[in-house]
């Protein structure tokens, strides 16, 4: 599986962006589905995920700093995840990843390029 993650850029506080991320192969629904940031001299940190379309049960989890703000989803279909972005703060500047994971979030098998956010006015 490859991941290319998109959607990046520059945003005044307040606003919004969209992240996706495109996966390649047919596989992609087996896979928990996670975004993640690191900020400048930061370690990198699980920003939300969502099940996989095997699991009994449709799931999302977000790091309390983006609860209410943030919504992942994803496209089987399309073989696609999304981060929407609500209400950005500065402290939201990082660099994002997605990632697929197998069986539990913490079993990271691929990890996309990153694309940088960038929260300023």
């Amino acid at each position: 599986v490859q991941l290319q993650a998109s959607g990046g850029g520059l945003v005044q506080p307040g606003g919004s962006l969209r992240l996706s991320c495109a996966a390649s192969g047919s596989i992609f629904a087996i896979y928990i589905m996670g975004w993640y940031r690191q900020a400048p001299g930061k370690q990198r940190e699980l920003v939300a995920s969502i099940s996989s379309r095997t699991s009994s049960r449709a799931s999302t989890n977000y790091a309390d700093s983006v609860k209410g703000r943030f919504t992942i989803s994803r496209d089987n279909a399309e073989n696609t995840v999304y981060l929407q972005m609500n209400s950005l703060k500065p402290e939201d500047t990082a660099v994002y990843y997605c990632a697929a994971s197998y069986g539990t979030i913490s079993d990271v098998r691929y990890w996309g390029q990153g694309t940088l956010v960038t929260v300023s006015s």
